[in-house]
Parts: C-alpha cells; structure tokens; sequence
C-alpha cells in the first residue's frame, strides 16, 4: 500500500519533524493542528478563533491532498480546559456540519502550550 506525505503552504507548517498528513488510496491521516497562521505564528483570540485557525489548518491540508472537510470521517480534539468545550463546539459545529466520529479529550499540555489541537481522519 502507498502512503504518500502531504505538504502545503495554505497551513501552518508541521510544528515539529513530522506530516502535515499522509494519504493513502483508503483515507487522508491528518496531524494535529494547533492554532497557527501559515507562518507558524499563533493565533490569539477567542477559543472560538483559535479552534477556528485549527480547522482552517485542516481545511487547506485536505484540500490540498485532493480531499475536504465533507469527506472528514472522525476527529480528535484536545483541549487543555474542559471548560472550553461549549466554546470549542460552538465553531466547531459551524465546519463540521455532517457530524462525523468524534472525541474531545482534556491533556495537560500542548505544543507550544496552546490550549486547543484537532486532528482528523477523511476519505480521499
């Protein structure tokens, strides 16, 4: 089977030695996005704007490995604070609006201490 990295510059770059995603012929493996611009710099702002910079992230990545935001078929969250969840789910409600597979664990920490990151999974 092939996997196939995807890069592109419609995203932050991959915050550390690894894919912004790999494709293969069955699905699109997407990174975790933190809220970053396509500089790597951070956004600041709401947990709203900053979930929404996540998403964007993932947007321009599928995109650009021939897939979108409607093919997404689970998605994992990370939030620092549980207390951003209604918050987090407001924008993220507004992207995802087929409602695929999800989870929305709380951790510690994040890179770059962050409070949010989403990854997904998507069809080609």
């Amino acid at each position: 089977m092939s996997a196939t990295p995807v890069f592109t510059k419609n995203a932050a770059p991959p915050a550390g030695p690894y894919s912004q995603a790999i494709k293969t012929p069955t699905a699109i493996y997407c990174s975790g996005q933190i809220p970053c611009d396509v500089e790597g710099n951070l956004v600041e702002g709401t947990i709203q704007q900053k979930t929404a910079a996540c998403i964007a992230n993932l947007k321009a990545v599928l995109e650009e490995a021939g897939s979108s935001i409607e093919k997404v078929v689970k998605v994992n969250a990370f939030l620092t604070d549980m207390d951003n969840f209604a918050s987090m789910n407001e924008e993220y409600a507004k992207w995802f609006v087929h409602k695929p597979a999800r989870s929305c664990v709380a951790v510690k920490q994040l890179p770059k201490g962050v409070d949010v990151e989403i990854e997904c999974i998507a069809l080609p």
